[in-house]
């Protein structure tokens, strides 16, 4: 399956500066830019902008404003903690045992990876704001795609027609807004098109985010494209499909019931959509993922490009901190050469996953020791000497020449053209991928949802086999600790590990340490109450109906 390559990547400026002009922010609970609505009516009496307008509202989860990478339309928090993906990164990787950021003097980020946050930590804060912006420009985009709105415009039928489906991905975007919202913090203030402007939003809670989703995704299903039809970087019924097989799988979690049965439904219906794995897992990160073969395998990008949509993204953050202090690889992963010094490293629990030599040749073990590279990568020092061995364990995070490195995604497209840009990339960042939908049919089947065994063992065997991975997963492999490691060296770097760790009841409480967990060295028992992160402080004063999570 190959998705139509028209695509909504290059946005043009003026649509950019159309879409994040001030405003709506009655419906994020954080210091306002502005009483105005989002866009005012006049900008949707153009029949044709309504596919534009509707570009806006992707938008958000790219950019952070519309005067370049340091530009925020969040009155008051930073663009650097407020972009989507890399917030998300941040709190679903950074919070967990994969990644190190060396430069601990960055806001957040020392209370994050070493588990110690409080409700005053900006870049929780910068995800609780950007995420209700989502939910703030969906709705603004339905409230002004009514019928009765369309009748008083005078609006074409073939027209009204395309806004069917413009409006089914308004909802799927706010579903998807809620549903991380539901992950991170547990609850929400709650909000539609149909609340008038100046309202005050009520918190809801986990099981009312649940139903909602849940609810809202099922409702548009027929309003969709159908999966992998839609333009490449928007949401069709594949999305829908992959949120509701996120949200079953972690029912328990959220809302104390199992949904597995439900969770095998959707990875069936996933896996019977067209989609196909990519020719190379690193096509799935490099500068050219948007037309290259992991097209086929991509479900939902954050869209990224050097030129038109910079922004210090996750894909920038992470192509730009892979470049090793020792090193100095930017030139092989398409950015410059000393790239940003060190700035991230992985933790020791992480690279033991691949320790075992069935994995020296596994395509998804990127880990470079020094000395010793994976696979045949070319490294770039200054001098040109070989790099000194690194030691796995990271005894002081300020030491950037400690731990191992990753060199997962590229700036670099898969014929070795490198990006246009040597500090924002072109690589897309993969939110849902199919790879996921295969681990996870694989655990739903093993936590008693259905499915077959030989079907579970056919979907893990061809991701090593496409990993170029020899060693076969037989049925005595099948358990439910392989797939929890399977997830992280298929997944690692995508934002999912959090959320896995928790699920597998590994993440608070002291089954599981992992390097500077709980701020040891070597890891130590975190409180339950953790699982959850805390309503931002400032959230909390803009808005009397919401309370602090428990513990915090």
């Amino acid at each position: 399956m190959k998705r139509k390559l028209k695509q909504f990547k290059k946005v043009g400026v003026l649509l950019l500066i159309m879409v994040f002009m001030v405003g709506c922010t009655d419906d994020l609970n954080i210091t306002p830019n502005d009483d105005d609505t989002l866009l005012t009516e006049d900008a949707f009496e153009d029949e044709s902008a309504y596919r534009s307008l509707l570009a806006g509202v992707y938008a958000n989860l790219a950019l952070t404003g519309t005067e370049g990478a340091e530009n925020s339309n969040l009155a008051g928090i930073d663009a650097g903690t407020s972009q989507f993906g890399r917030v998300l990164l941040y709190m679903q990787t950074l919070a967990a045992d994969q990644m190190i950021w060396s430069y601990e003097n960055d806001a957040g980020t020392r209370e994050l990876q070493r588990n110690i946050w409080t409700p005053q930590n900006p870049l929780i804060l910068g995800m609780f704001s950007r995420t209700m912006a989502s939910v703030s420009f969906a709705n603004n985009f339905l409230r002004e795609t009514t019928a009765e709105k369309l009748d008083g415009r005078n609006v074409s039928d073939a027209t009204r027609q395309d806004i069917v489906a413009y409006r089914a991905e308004a909802r799927l975007l706010r579903a998807m807004a809620y549903y991380y919202m539901m992950d991170l913090f547990g609850k929400a203030p709650f909000i539609t098109e149909n609340d008038p402007l100046n309202f005050t939003p009520p918190e809801v809670s986990r099981a009312e985010l649940f139903t909602f989703i849940e609810s809202e995704l099922l409702d548009i299903q027929s309003d969709l494209v159908a999966a992998g039809q839609n333009e490449y970087g928007r949401a069709d019924r594949g999305v829908a499909n992959m949120i509701l097989a996120k949200i079953y799988l972690n029912a328990e979690v959220y809302i104390g019931e199992n949904r597995y049965p439900d969770c095998i439904t959707q990875c069936e219906a996933l896996l019977s959509s067209g989609y196909a794995l990519a020719d190379s897992y690193l096509h799935n990160f490099m500068a050219d993922n948007n037309t290259n073969s992991a097209t086929s395998e991509i479900i939902f990008p954050i869209v990224s490009d050097g030129l038109t949509t910079q922004n210090f993204g996750p894909t920038t953050v992470m192509v730009n901190g892979s470049v090793g202090s020792l090193e100095t690889n930017g030139l092989v992963v398409g950015v410059t050469q000393g790239g940003w010094g060190g700035a991230l490293r992985v933790r020791r629990e992480f690279a033991e996953l691949f320790a075992d030599g069935i994995f020296s040749q596994d395509e998804r073990n990127t880990l470079i020791e020094g000395v010793n590279v994976p696979n045949g990568v070319t490294i770039v020092t200054t001098p040109p000497t070989p790099p000194t061995p690194r030691p796995v364990d990271i005894v002081d995070i300020s030491n950037r020449d400690t731990g191992f490195i990753l060199q997962k995604y590229s700036n670099v497209s898969s014929d070795g053209t490198p990006g246009i840009d040597q500090t924002f990339v072109d690589t897309d960042f993969p939110l849902f991928r199919l790879a996921d939908v295969y681990l996870m049919y694989a655990e739903a089947y093993l936590r008693g949802g259905g499915g077959s065994e030989s079907t579970a063992l056919g979907l893990l065997n061809e991701l090593r086999d496409r990993a170029n991975n020899d060693e076969v997963v037989e049925s005595s492999d099948l358990t439910l600790d392989f797939i929890l490691d399977e997830r992280s060296r298929e997944l690692h770097w995508e934002a999912h590990r959090r959320q896995d760790l928790i699920r597998f009841n590994r993440y608070t409480g002291g089954n599981y340490n992992w390097a500077w967990k709980g701020n040891g060295s070597n890891g130590i028992a975190i409180p339950a109450h953790f699982n959850v992160y805390p309503i931002p402080s400032l959230s909390l004063a803009s808005n009397p109906e919401l309370n602090q999570n428990t513990g915090y």
